[in-house]
């Protein structure tokens, strides 16, 4: 069976910063490459895709995972010919998208101005651009800038074109460039027609079809030559759109499922989403051995990286679903991250080629738990782990973009005061961070550390207010304030209210339900939370958040399936005993709220952490609390599910 025809790469593209649909990219890529590609239709903005659009700039060689974050290490390709423009805006072309294709494995689109079909298959570093002219215009392929400075120099001995750009944006890389190579397959590119302008080039093309090869490098031309030269080899377009279409499907095939067609559909546009990020950050050498760029220091470091992740988001789901069916990735995607602490200091929080910092808290203590408990990675890469860990929880960082927020004042007095903005938030993910240095601690033997990070992991009951019954900020002196509306968005919330934020202690129910007064009463405050008015103030923020807008627009409560501090809530029922409840609100919110279309997500997607959440709603479980074995069963959606061959 073929999965890829199920595959809409454009679902959760029809968004905007003030409403979004999932905020993706319609990424042609390989599964968690290094280079990935998108049509570029509007580049004034980092919302530079839109499935309305009936126009393109040229093919983006993007690495954004997020246009919260925004892209680098960029370069847009545009076939030009008559008046030849030096940027996108100036060279956009109409094209009809109903005769487009886009596929994780294959792009094809014809600019209307040049009269061009463009196709591209993408390889792990890189890719191939397949062009034919349909009249007889002096062409040329133009590589147009998208940010930052860019440096062109044309080899006529090879045909090769080779550049480089400094492009990059929130966060902090030393010396950061992307080189890449672009070798046009032999007698096509016309060294004598060859043009610069600024930040650009265009090189001119001797033949109607022209074909070329590309390959990118954080560290030299000569391994972006050789990614290249070692990825697509002497293989025609049509054997690497083979190859490419290949690896797809065997990760979608790792889970099968009958379903009717929508479902379907649903599924494996969803499916697709965790194979994108993180993106691998390595390189080979000469001898095949693994070696990477650090933005710690600008220098070349051996071993694996990743970047292109934010965990406050994707601990949730994505490295739950890697345990099941992406087990060997997981292991390397580990130790690529945990380089991050040997070479910079600290573990990331959202490395985006550098450390961004742009979610709170240090949720890659649940990544790192859940591998533990599930007998992924080494000793060796779980002992330094451990070791980032212990001092993240410990120490303050020098930049905000590192560790923990409030990280003093939490040791000492067992929360994070309100004086800190998310400071309820702040301090329920340390005891959660605590809990899972408790647990990676235990499968190490270091049993000097369980008892008291355990007893750590209890400080999320500082911030509960038995009076209102929800999780609120205290000042210096403990105190809370004065007023208080749950329904107030920020301040010492993220990305919500109390209502949204209260129920954030995966690691000990029990516990919450005791401070609520028995399962019970904390049954009662779940029923008030699906069915209140979705009622929000700003608050915090001073303006409307597209959050806001899209619970109150879903109409689920309080139910914020739009964003991850929610996607637990739905199953707290069943964990406790409930489960008719978690089954009734699971399957209501996964059909009414997630479509196949390109505004098929309810908000952000975030690197295939909302994808997942639905793949695992289809199957029938969730992992509530990363950092255990357990799954929370809920009423199966799929008519038959396999993973890995087997049945479920």
């Amino acid at each position: 069976m073929k999965y890829l025809p199920y595959v809409n790469v454009k679902m959760g593209t029809k968004s905007h910063p003030r409403r979004s649909y999932g905020n993706t990219l319609p990424l042609t890529q390989l599964p968690f490459a290094m280079a990935g590609f998108a049509i570029q239709t509007d580049g004034r903005s980092q919302w530079f895709y839109h499935p309305d659009h009936e126009f393109a700039e040229g093919v983006r060689l993007t690495h954004q995972p997020s246009p919260w974050i925004n892209d680098y290490g960029t370069f847009l390709m545009t076939p030009q010919n008559d008046v030849v423009a030096n940027t996108g805006g100036g060279a956009w072309s109409g094209y009809r998208i109903q005769d487009s294709v886009q596929m994780p494995h294959y792009l094809r689109l014809k600019f209307l101005r040049s009269n061009c079909v463009f196709e591209l298959v993408p390889t792990t570093r890189g890719g191939a651009v397949r062009l034919t002219f349909c009249d007889g215009r002096p062409s040329c392929l133009s590589f147009l800038p998208v940010k930052g400075n860019y440096t062109y120099r044309f080899d006529e001995a090879s045909s090769t074109l080779f550049g480089q750009t400094d492009g990059h944006s929130n966060d902090r890389a030393k010396d950061f460039k992307m080189y890449f190579a672009v070798k046009f397959l032999s007698g096509v590119a016309d060294p004598s027609r060859i043009t610069t302008g600024e930040n650009c080039i265009h090189v001119g093309l001797k033949e109607k079809t022209a074909e070329a090869r590309i390959g990118i490098s954080y560290i030299s031309h000569d391994l972006a030559l050789a990614a290249l030269e070692r990825e697509c080899g002497d293989a025609g377009f049509e054997e690497l759109k083979i190859a490419a279409e290949e690896n797809w499907e065997e990760k979608l095939s790792r889970i099968e499922i009958e379903a009717d067609d929508d479902m379907m559909r649903t599924f494996y546009s969803c499916l697709y989403r965790p194979f994108l990020f993180p993106h691998m950050a390595y390189e080979l050498n000469e001898k095949g051995e693994p070696i990477h760029y650090s933005p710690f220091d600008g220098k070349t470091h051996p071993g694996v990286r990743y970047t292109d992740n934010g965990f406050w988001d994707t601990y949730r789901t994505v490295y739950p679903l890697y345990t099941l069916i992406a087990r060997e990735e997981f292991a390397e995607i580990l130790e690529g991250f945990v380089a991050d602490y040997t070479e910079g200091g600290w573990l990331p929080r959202w490395p985006s080629i550098g450390e961004v910092g742009c979610m709170p808290s240090t949720l890659i203590d649940a990544v790192i738990a859940e591998a533990a408990v599930n007998g992924i990675g080494s000793r060796e890469v779980l002992e330094k782990a451990l070791e980032g860990m212990l001092n993240h929880a410990n120490n303050p960082a020098p930049e905000d973009r590192f560790g923990r927020t409030g990280v003093e004042f939490y040791v000492e007095k067992g929360y994070v005061p309100r004086e800190y903005r998310e400071s309820v938030n702040l301090t329920q993910d340390a005891a959660y961070g605590d809990w899972c240095i408790a647990v990676v601690a235990e499968k190490l033997g270091r049993t000097d550390l369980v008892d008291e990070y355990m007893a750590r992991s209890k400080n999320y009951k500082n911030v509960f207010d038995p009076v209102s019954g929800f999780m609120r900020g205290k000042d210096r002196q403990g105190n809370m304030a004065e007023f208080f509306d749950p329904t107030s968005w920020g301040g010492e919330y993220t990305e919500g209210s109390a209502w949204q934020n209260s129920f954030a202690v995966p690691h000990d129910l029990e516990g919450l339900a005791q401070l609520h007064g028995g399962k019970e009463a904390l049954f009662a405050k779940l029923d008030e939370f699906f069915t209140a008015t979705p009622a929000y103030r700003v608050f915090g923020y001073n303006c409307e958040i597209h959050e806001m807008t899209e619970m109150a627009l879903i109409d689920f409560g309080q139910m914020a399936i739009s964003n991850q501090p929610s996607f637990h809530i739905p199953f707290i029922y069943a964990a406790l005993g409930c489960q008719e409840k978690t089954d009734y609100w699971v399957e209501r919110l996964a059909r009414e709220t997630f479509s196949a279309a390109d505004n098929g997500y309810p908000g952000d997607e975030d690197n295939g952490t909302t994808s997942a959440w639905y793949i695992f709603a289809v199957l029938g479980f969730y992992r509530l609390c990363p950092g255990k074995t357990e799954w929370i069963k809920c009423r199966r959606l799929a008519r038959k599910a396999k993973i890995l061959g087997k049945e479920i």
